[in-house]
């Protein structure tokens, strides 16, 4: 049987979303956004698309930007009883959508016919990973999905902004890194003759050495450490050049005497931003599973601002699975370790030591060492052991050898 789908899943259509304070913006965004939703009939599921409609309204409930206000939201309500809301949060220096919420109603019959519920339903993603430096606009014309329990959603086109100084969107650019993977290069003075469209292998990075260890750590409101981090960090990120007019690939270590610490400590979750010289903001996100006590660095996100570079720099994965440890221990990892977070960036760690989670005495609890650490360690004791044999079957051989020669001759 086949059903009419309703006029509202017909097309994906741009919509422009404002939340005011006063006579001012606080947030804007123009965007498409499409969502994929899997319901239940009375004996089946089904998936339904369904875009953002053009008559989308900004619901009252949204926040405005009011100074001193570290949190606020987008509520953008269509069709009856379907909102999304975008919340946003800064730091002064970065604002970022810090998780995405999904509301549609299932007695909606034009949307979902044959529903077996009416509920309404919300679904969440605290993964985002949207961020942008304060004062520019976040661009993403690339397609972008977001999980949400049964749910996704697909923004394109995007351009945003919050904590807006002005009513309109900053003309600087902070360009996702999708955008940037497919960036041509930007016009410039040279004859037509010299224009050329071919892409240029990035060649490798001349290193900068090993990078110098930092302490970074988070203090509670009662001056104790709630989270504790030892480590040499360097980026290796790929981007466009404006002075070589082609994608390079750069290796960049973190000085710690210019790098500030940030973050929060939660329950079930810790965050760690560091931020050198307002040029570099490198964001760690821990994740710990109440259920095993297990923790792990479940999120990083980079974005840098170059002068040599096209637009500020922007990487984020939150959905890794590094730095595994037992809550009540740190992680340690002496050796290098590369951890990969999109094509265009990974970051490499040195002499790395992190607890995120139940931090005693301002120390570090007793550490659960990496596999590369305790390879390390097995092979001075292998080597050991191969010696040790070795010189056992010489000593062997040579009193065999010595009981035979003694064998030839008798006593008169």
């Amino acid at each position: 049987k086949q059903h009419k789908l309703p006029k509202l899943i017909c097309c994906i259509q741009a919509v422009t979303l404002e939340v005011n304070d006063g006579n001012s913006t606080c947030i804007k965004a123009e965007l498409s956004a499409s969502f994929s939703i899997t319901y239940n009939t009375s004996n089946s599921t089904r998936t339904v698309q369904v875009p953002l409609p053009d008559s989308t309204t900004v619901d009252t409930g949204s926040s405005s930007c009011s100074t001193g206000d570290r949190s606020s939201w987008l509520v953008a309500v269509f069709g009856p009883g379907h909102a999304l809301r975008l919340s946003f949060s800064t730091n002064g220096s970065l604002y970022s959508v810090t998780n995405l919420t999904l509301q549609y109603n299932l007695s909606d019959t034009s949307i979902f016919p044959e529903a077996k519920s009416s509920d309404v339903v919300t679904v969440v993603s605290d993964s985002v990973g949207i961020w942008a430096t304060s004062n520019t606009t976040y661009r993403c014309v690339s397609p972008t999905t977001f999980g949400l329990g049964g749910a996704t959603v697909t923004f394109s086109d995007m351009r945003l902004e919050a904590y807006m100084p002005g009513n309109d969107l900053s003309p600087t650019e902070s360009v996702c890194m999708a955008d940037q993977g497919s960036t041509t290069a930007p016009p410039t003075t040279a004859t037509p003759t010299t224009a050329r469209t071919t892409t240029t292998a990035a060649p490798a990075p001349t290193p900068p050495g090993t990078p110098e260890r930092g302490t970074y750590s988070l203090i509670k409101n009662n001056n104790t450490v709630c989270l504790l981090a030892q480590m040499g960090l360097q980026l290796n990120v790929s981007y466009f050049s404006l002075s070589q007019n082609k994608t390079i690939q750069e290796l960049v270590n973190l000085t710690p005497n210019l790098t500030s610490a940030s973050g929060s400590c939660e329950a079930s979750s810790a965050s760690l931003v560091l931020t050198q010289e307002q040029t570099i903001t490198l964001n760690f996100t821990f994740t710990l599973n109440s259920t095993s006590n297990k923790y792990h660095l479940s999120g990083i996100t980079l974005l840098a601002n170059w002068s040599d570079a096209t637009a500020p720099v922007t990487a984020s994965n939150t959905s890794l699975d590094y730095l595994r440890s037992t809550l009540g221990r740190s992680y340690m990892c002496n050796a290098e370790q590369t951890l990969a977070v999109v094509p265009a960036f990974s970051l490499n760690t040195f002499r790395l030591q992190v607890q995120p989670f139940e931090v005693t005495t301002n120390q570090f609890a007793t550490a659960e060492e990496c596999r590369m650490d305790q390879d390390q360690m097995l092979i001075p004791i292998i080597v050991g052991a191969a010696l040790a044999g070795l010189v056992l079957i010489v000593l062997i051989a040579y009193l065999i050898g010595r009981k035979r020669s003694h064998a030839g001759y008798q006593t008169i």
